[in-house]
């Protein structure tokens, strides 16, 4: 039941009971004012908006099959092929990552001017954003590679598992203009030296509105994901280099 304020109430009142006074009624200016203030409590706030940067991410093209995995697909006609099982996927663990501490927060940060940024209350991260990159670039490497992603869970004995650092140095939210994302990464096979360090700046140009903004913010975590997919493939194959 939606409660109402005493302000609320008192103009809700009936007619009949207003036709009481007899003589005109004067209100003190103080009275009136403090009655203005009230009444502004009465209107509904502004509803609020969420948004996911991995909503609409393609899902994962493989599952777990035994010891190995199975290509995952709708076709009825290539059921056989699709239960073989393959070569064993990518193990890789996506660790949380780093974000400047103006934007680590709920609300979308915007930038309106040279040096200004606005926090908007009515638009907000379903997550905190640290875990809204770190679960989309999760779950864009594991479609792209066809990997797991082991982040805390066990894993099978001598598996070569790829652990992905990143430490975001600018998230920038330009509604009508750009979404900027720019990222030092890192790519290390675990109990081993060996070590991809590379940094990806990833400007989308966005049409006005926050839905598109944050399509943009999500197109640059796709381009991020290619270009750490692309590292994981070069270091399990012996290879260096961004």
């Amino acid at each position: 039941m939606r409660s109402t304020s005493p302000a609320c109430r008192f103009m809700a009142a009936p007619r009949s009971a207003m036709r009481a006074f007899s003589a005109p009624l004067v209100v003190p200016l103080t009275v009136t004012a403090a009655l203005t203030v009230a009444l502004a409590g009465c209107a509904s706030p502004p509803p609020e908006h969420f948004y996911s940067l991995s909503s609409g991410l393609p899902f994962a093209q493989r599952t777990v099959s035994g010891t190995g995995t199975a290509i995952a697909t709708d076709n009825a006609a290539n059921n056989a092929h699709d239960n073989a099982v393959t070569a064993a996927p990518y193990y890789i663990e996506v660790l949380a990552p780093s974000v400047p501490p103006q934007v680590a927060r709920s609300q979308l940060v915007v930038t309106t001017g040279a040096g200004r940024i606005d926090l908007l209350e009515q638009e907000r991260w379903a997550a905190p954003l640290a875990a809204e990159l770190g679960q989309a670039l999760s779950l864009a490497l594991t479609a792209r590679l066809g990997a797991i992603d082991v982040f805390r869970t066990p894993t099978p004995e001598h598996a070569a598992i790829y652990r992905i650092s990143t430490s975001v140095q600018r998230f920038e939210s330009a509604p009508g203009q750009y979404a900027l994302l720019d990222v030092v990464w890192s790519v290390r096979l675990a109990g081993s030296p060996k070590v991809l360090t590379c940094r990806s700046e990833l400007k989308e140009q966005v049409a006005p509105g926050y839905d598109a903004l944050v399509d943009g913010h999500r197109r640059a975590v796709g381009r991020l994901a290619d270009s750490v997919g692309a590292a994981v493939q070069r270091l399990a194959g012996g290879g260096a280099g961004c």
